[in-house]
């Protein structure tokens, strides 16, 4: 079979270089007149061999180039432009090897003519049939769907995704939840869709709580583009959004100004706070777990564990009733630092120093926790973050509370859903948890409670069916083992001095450069069983991302506690999401 005969691979596009050194890994192709190869496009060549069957070698153009052949000095392209030296134009294309069919690792013969993948050979160069189970990610450069196989995503054969990015442009959030949606949507997880769960924390702006929405500003062309990945284009079917109380409402009113049904408010009791040693996460800073202090939080944790009991909605500490987090937080101060009781509460090794130090941060937890611990809202009234008992997505809202705030709740929240898969013990039903400024809560230096049930989700959740998707702008300033446990790496656009960092080794050089001109919604996605991270375009959401583009809510939103208004009617304001303010 001569090589012009391949069994259907494509076009040929060029010969395999003769002036370059071709290896079994990487070769130039010279591309012939009329053709071109793009970066990202993938081609296919042939090797005979003497008594065996041929090689065919599959790859990816990872670097292009062009110049003028006869030409000597670079003065010289005006005199070939006038037509006055003669010189012809010749392109070039850098192919990185992905595949070797069979296994016999030899180079390409320059002259071989090589051939634009399509079709099966396109599936075969990318692996794509090896993968038994694939998930849509999006379009790659030549138009056609990329896949993510499911085993280095659902604890198979690996877990978790890492996306990287700066923040507003690299549309990290937005890939995450497409991801989401494919996963969901696809059919992938066969009957396991049913019972898997997402949880995601949305930290900024409100883009995040009309999951459940069609988006009105979908067209056509955005559903066929769905349609090509083998999806419906769609709103999330089943959605439950948290947000915390309002700052000052003794109602525990949602903090949330663009939706107003469909949300419930989330909080912690006073018992629960104190019954389940929940103390800790108020000093969830990395910078905290290296100050003396520590003793004392965990001594106070364990007093208030043995000695406080149910009081009325609040607690009863020494026989004081203790209404609201303030109190308990006064009630504390003041046995700490009374003589007489300091040593029930912190230890006797403890200096005044110490001692002080910690009642200082303490303090000033008051004004940033007052509104999630509660003692004065009925302690029967749902108010607990349960993904099991939520719906297939659980949305929490952050972004109205300050830091620690936000550390307490994605930190408690974390810890409670990873202790409820390990009582079950199982890996079904699988969880996702969606968690952007990963580089805050998982910081590469230093240790704090957040950062150590992240890291057990990360080296123990495969086994317990957690599945993390985590984002940052800065994989850098991430603490390195969740990074090395994560399967998949994903980069969006990145900043120079980032890119140039040793954690994006695995993206070649010509990939480093275009993440820094990557557009939105441009991601480079690489996974373990293809050699070369694959560039891929996701669609536009099909589900609103504000509520200008919000359709009619789905019915399921009658079940929010809060939902007293018409549950199809999507109420803005002015504290809302700006039209202008486009998070995709």
């Amino acid at each position: 079979m001569t090589d012009d005969q391949l069994d259907g691979p494509g076009e040929g596009v060029g010969r395999v270089l003769g002036t370059a050194d071709a290896t079994p890994l990487t070769f130039w192709t010279a591309v012939a007149p009329g053709s071109y190869l793009q970066l990202d496009d993938v081609v296919v060549t042939r090797r005979e061999l003497p008594d065996r069957e041929p090689v065919t070698i599959a790859g990816v153009v990872t670097q292009v180039r062009a110049r003028h052949e006869g030409a000597q000095f670079d003065s010289d392209v005006f005199a070939i432009a006038d037509g006055t030296l003669p010189a012809m134009v010749q392109e070039a294309a850098e192919i990185t090897t992905t595949r070797v069919d069979p296994e016999l690792y030899v180079p390409p013969t320059p002259g071989a003519v090589v051939h634009r993948a399509e079709g099966d050979a396109r599936a075969r160069a990318l692996h794509f049939d090896r993968m038994e189970r694939r998930i849509p990610m999006g379009m790659g450069r030549d138009g056609v769907p990329v896949y993510l196989n499911a085993d280095f995503l659902d604890g198979t054969r690996g877990a978790h995704i890492s996306i990287s990015g700066i923040s507003g442009v690299a549309t990290k959030t937005s890939f995450a939840t497409f991801l989401l949606y494919s996963v969901f949507r696809s059919g992938v997880l066969g009957g396991d869709a049913v019972n898997a769960k997402a949880l995601i924390f949305n930290v900024k702006g409100e883009d995040l709580l009309f999951l459940d929405h069609p988006n009105t500003r979908l067209d056509d062309a955005t559903r066929a583009g769905y349609a090509k990945l083998g999806l419906d284009a769609g709103a999330f079917p089943d959605v439950r959004v948290y947000a915390p109380p309002r700052v000052g409402d003794s109602s525990g009113t949602p903090d949330v100004s663009s939706r107003l049904t469909g949300v419930d408010s989330f909080y912690w009791t006073l018992e629960e706070f104190c019954a389940t040693g929940l103390l800790p996460y108020v000093f969830a800073d990395a910078d905290d777990e290296r100050q003396q202090y520590t003793m004392v939080v965990h001594s106070v944790a364990a007093h208030l564990a043995r000695y406080a009991q149910p009081a009325d909605g609040g607690v009863s500490v020494d026989g004081v009733r203790l209404g609201s987090y303030a109190d308990l937080v006064d009630h504390v101060v003041a046995a700490l630092n009374d003589d007489e009781t300091r040593g029930d509460w912190a230890g006797s090794a403890v200096g005044l120093g110490t001692v002080n130090a910690f009642a200082r941060r303490l303090i000033g937890s008051k004004k940033d926790l007052g509104r999630l611990i509660r003692g004065d809202l009925a302690t029967r009234r749902p108010h607990s973050i349960n993904t099991a008992e939520s719906a297939q997505v659980t949305v929490v809202d952050l972004h109205n509370l300050p830091d620690r705030a936000q550390r307490f709740v994605v930190g408690v929240t974390l810890k409670s859903e990873f202790e409820r898969k390990e009582k079950a013990g199982t890996a079904k039903p699988l969880l996702f948890v969606v968690l952007d400024e990963l580089n805050k809560y998982a910081p590469r230096e230093g240790s704090s409670p957040i950062k150590e049930v992240l890291l057990d989700i990360a080296e123990r959740g495969r086994s317990l069916g957690v599945i993390l998707v985590g984002a940052q702008q800065t994989a850098s300033e991430v603490e390195r083992r969740i990074v090395t446990n994560s399967a998949i790496r994903v980069v969006g656009r990145l900043d120079p001095a980032e890119a140039s960092r040793p954690e994006y080794g695995f993206l070649p050089p010509a990939q480093r450069q275009r993440a820094l001109l990557a557009k939105p919604g441009t991601m480079f996605v690489n996974q373990p069983d293809i050699p070369v991270p694959l560039c891929l375009e996701f669609p536009f959401p099909a589900w609103a991302t504000r509520v200008s583009e919000a359709g009619r809510a789905p019915s399921q939103t009658l079940r929010s506690i809060t939902g007293t208004v018409d549950p199809f009617a999507v109420v803005g304001s002015g504290g809302g999401t700006s039209d202008d303010d486009i998070p995709f």
